[in-house]
């Protein structure tokens, strides 16, 4: 595999990459809600769920996956509960401190006080859209005279590289921006804002079709 296959991959995963999807808004929920290190945290988690599609893909399981109806609905189900529940729990987080004296506090859920490194990583590897990349843009740039597994890994270095540069950029822009969003009101407002849109993520991935 030469440089221009790598390069050619980098830019073919650019545009998904900066569409905005799970990966970047945890870490602008995280970053605005804690701080740079846990947008960190939600960066290494997605770029260990790249890591894994591409061993699954180089071992075969992912094309099993998008193959299977019965294992792509599983993979598909249990990402989509996985982003509404965290939505939820944004939109539910977000309420006044009044609010949530005046009313019992929420039961937990399973994934509360875990990293954000588990954050980002549940809410990658449960994309089955993901693992998309290596069954249908990666084969592209593969030399089948050549063992698959190394390049894979190759393309999946370059495509950690992309995201992880994009989201890098992103958080850092969030939290130059920070003090503006200081104010109770606006908090509040990003955090439903987050939650809504980790709902409708994880609608979309629920009617998501092959």
């Amino acid at each position: 595999m030469n440089w221009l296959a790598l390069l050619g991959f980098g830019l073919a995963v650019l545009p998904i990459c900066l569409t905005p999807g799970v990966s970047l808004t945890l870490v602008t929920e995280r970053v605005l809600g804690t701080g740079l290190r846990a947008g960190a945290g939600v960066i290494a988690g997605t770029s260990f769920g790249l890591l894994t599609h591409a061993l699954l893909a180089g071992a075969g399981l992912s094309a099993l996956v998008m193959k299977s109806s019965t294992a792509f609905t599983v993979v598909k189900l249990l990402g989509a509960a996985y982003l509404i529940a965290i939505g939820v729990q944004a939109i539910w987080a977000s309420r006044s401190a009044a609010d949530r004296s005046a009313s019992p506090k929420p039961r937990s859920l399973p994934w509360n006080g875990r990293s954000d490194i588990v954050q980002g990583y549940l809410g990658n590897v449960l994309n089955p859209k993901a693992a998309a990349v290596y069954l249908t843009i990666a084969p592209q740039f593969l030399d089948r005279d050549h063992p698959l597994l190394p390049q894979i890994m190759l393309l999946c270095a370059i495509h950690v590289m992309v995201a992880a540069g994009w989201l890098f950029i992103w958080a850092g822009t969030v939290h130059v921006s920070r003090r503006a969003f200081q104010t109770p009101t606006l908090r509040t407002a990003m955090s439903r804002i987050s939650g809504a849109v980790l709902i409708a993520l994880g609608v979309r991935t629920a009617l998501a079709t092959r």
